[in-house]
This record gives C-alpha cells, structure tokens and sequence, in this order.
C-alpha cells in the first residue's frame, strides 16, 4: 500500500514527483548517505528536489508509525507547511511518500524544494575568524527568538540544521531542515534555554547571543546567559561522558585517605 501526498502548488509535477521517488536507488546525486538516512538532489522539469529517505524502521516502530503516531516523512512535510505559515524559512515542502503493508510502514521519503545555501552554524563554532562571525551569530540569535516567540520548539536546534544564506554584505536568511522532531508549544523561559543546549555554544558565543536574546525578550542579560551556558554546559558534559563510555576507558578518581 503506497499513500503519496503532493502540495497543491505542485500538482502539475506529481508524475515526475512519483518517478523520482519509485526511481531513488538508481537517480539523483547523493547529498547525505548516512547510517538512519539518505538524500538526493534532483532535477525534474525545471524543479530541483531534495528527496530525503528514512532509514526503514524495526518492526516494533513499523507498526508505530502505520497506527500509532505519524511517519518521520509525514512529519517533516507538515511542520514544514506550518513553518512556512509564520513566515520561517525551511526549504519549501513539496511531497512525502509512505510505502506500508498491514504489519506497518516500510518506506517512507520527503521531497522539498533544494535551497542554495552558502553555509551552516557550524562553521560559526569552528571558524573564529569567519567573516562577518559576530553579526551573524546576533541574526541568528534573532531568528531563535522568533521561533520562540512563535511557540515553535525545535528539538533537533543544533549545528548542522540550519543552513544560512547571505542575501546581503550584512544580511542573512535561516532555513530550518530535518524537521521531524518539533513541538509547537508555548515556550516559557527554561524551554528557550533549554532550547539552545545542542548548539555546542562556546562561554564567547553565549556572551554574544544572550546580550541579542535578553534586548529582545526584555529580560535581565544575566538570567539569559545563566539560563544558556546551564543547558549548554549541562548538554555537553553528557555528550562528553557517552564519548568516554564509549572510548572505553574508566575516569580514575585520586584516594582523599
């Protein structure tokens, strides 16, 4: 049983959409090949896709997101519609697919429109010397806020998902991807803070971001940077103690006899 849904503005492209998909293994230029999904990018009749490809899901969450709670794809394409409903950049949902049987879903892909981005948050933590780096940090400070302010929770804000692009000499647009993990909720404070927890943020960057996000919430400066290096801080520590684990070495501690 196959169930395809195509926006409307895109109808006139459903036989070429459904092509794309049914022709995946075989098309297409392989932008992301990783152990949960893969993507392509392509081009048909002028529109360029990105087609996302989840990884097919164990028989205990095969039969979840056939009955139970909606597919990773189905996901993705309707935070993507409601993104674009208040105004915030994600790369424009065009379709999602699902290929299930009566046991659950076996297959499932999200095709967006591909966007032409320059680069990602994360060369704003690698590259300290990258251009314009201060500026860029404050926008996207800015765009966070607006998420915030639109009572959209984020669960997967962190690095690689935010593409960026300079529309300006100092001007620059933020485009949400891998979507399918969002709440959209009223968002108090510790739900912002919390939010800002797997942009590995450096003491430096949380300087720079928490005076932009206290100018905008009106709140005191010193409760927006406690709030953010917190969570920050308290994120990275576990992810630092799983690395350890997995390293296999055991922490040595001193004797205080």
């Amino acid at each position: 049983m196959n169930n395809i849904i195509i926006h409307s503005k895109f109808s006139s492209y459903s036989t070429a959409i459904s092509k794309a998909i049914s022709d995946f293994e075989t098309s297409g230029i392989t932008v992301l090949k990783g152990d949960r999904n893969t993507i392509k990018s392509l081009k048909i009749e002028g529109l360029h896709l990105n087609i996302k490809q989840f990884k097919t899901p164990n028989v205990f969450n095969s039969f979840v997101y056939k009955y139970i709670r909606k597919s990773k794809a189905r996901r993705s394409y309707e935070y993507g519609n409601l993104l674009t409903q208040k105004s915030i950049l994600t790369p424009t949902p065009i379709a999602y697919f699902e290929a299930s049987s009566w046991f659950g879903l076996k297959q499932s892909y999200y095709v967006s429109q591909h966007v032409a981005y320059d680069f990602d948050f994360r060369v704003l933590i690698h590259d300290l010397k990258f251009p314009n780096r201060v500026e860029i940090l404050k926008q996207f400070t800015a765009f966070t806020f607006k998420l915030h302010e639109e009572n959209v929770n984020f669960l997967d804000h962190s690095p690689g998902n935010t593409l960026i692009v300079k529309t300006d000499v100092a001007q620059y647009d933020f485009y949400l991807i891998d979507l399918n993990r969002m709440r959209f909720e009223a968002m108090n404070f510790k739900k912002r803070m919390h939010n800002f927890r797997r942009l590995w943020l450096s003491k430096a960057m949380i300087q720079i971001m928490s005076k932009e996000y206290a100018v905008l919430s009106e709140t005191p400066l010193t409760e927006i940077q406690s709030g953010m290096l917190h969570y920050s801080r308290q994120f990275q520590k576990k992810i630092d103690t799983k690395k350890l684990k997995r390293s296999g070495r055991k922490m040595v501690f001193k004797s205080t006899d």
